[in-house]
């Protein structure tokens, strides 16, 4: 039986503003340890709205949550911030790196964040990550001397600083072109693979979904197709 890493039971969610909106409709779904998966559909149907829940950043919802089998629903919020350190990676389509940073330093922040290590150690994982992604030459780089495709590697290299059993990404090649959008897809495949982390990734890339284990498709709020 395959390790469940992430699963939703029943997430519905509603706008209230003013009038009362439908966005996520009885949504179910279980992400498996070093699954690669993707979530499609169009524009406004509710994908980075459930992303957002599953990353434990929105927690006005109904239904359950369970991360690693623990149930998310009655943490505090500094708990979930725990989890979202200890558990989560996360890649968006703006990498949000600090410019005045180095990259090995951008890197280290959500190492630095747990506290589980020492400062010292932290750098240690971090160059380890940098050269997953065959990018240790950019450690001492300023964020903002990075090419957009360099700086999505080091925003991966990021996420998974604390070693995450799932990485949750929004449109993460939405603003590369097809020669780095290959290289994002071909990391992604890897960590699933050879590392056995599960991702769970939002795209409008249809032929970046067509490539991944499985795809998810929503339309309306509700999962058409899993």
């Amino acid at each position: 039986m395959d390790e469940i890493v992430l699963q939703a039971n029943h997430i519905s969610k509603s706008f209230h503003d003013p009038v009362t909106v439908p966005v996520l409709k009885d949504v179910n779904l279980a992400i498996t340890k070093g699954e690669f998966v993707a979530i499609t559909g169009k524009s406004g149907c509710g994908k980075s709205t459930l992303l957002y829940i599953l990353s434990t950043m929105d927690t006005d919802y109904e239904g359950e949550l369970m991360i690693g089998g623990e149930v998310m629903r009655g943490k505090s919020e500094k708990q979930l911030a725990r989890v979202r350190n200890e558990k989560i990676g996360f890649v968006f389509q703006f990498h949000y790196l600090l410019n005045e940073f180095t990259v090995v330093e951008n890197v280290m922040l959500p190492g630095l964040k747990l506290t589980a290590h020492t400062e010292s150690e932290v750098k240690v994982h971090a160059m380890d990550r940098l050269k997953t992604l065959g990018i240790e030459s950019l450690a001492d780089k300023k964020a903002n001397q990075l090419s957009g495709g360099e700086k999505q590697r080091v925003a991966i290299a990021r996420a998974l600083i604390n070693n995450p059993s799932v990485i949750l990404c929004d449109e993460p090649t939405g603003n590369l072109d097809k020669k780095n959008s290959l290289i994002v897809f071909d990391i992604f495949k890897k960590l699933a693979e050879e590392n056995k982390q599960a991702l769970l990734i939002v795209t409008h890339d249809q032929e970046f979904a067509n490539n991944t284990h499985r795809i998810i498709e929503m339309e309306d709020g509700k999962i058409i197709k899993q």
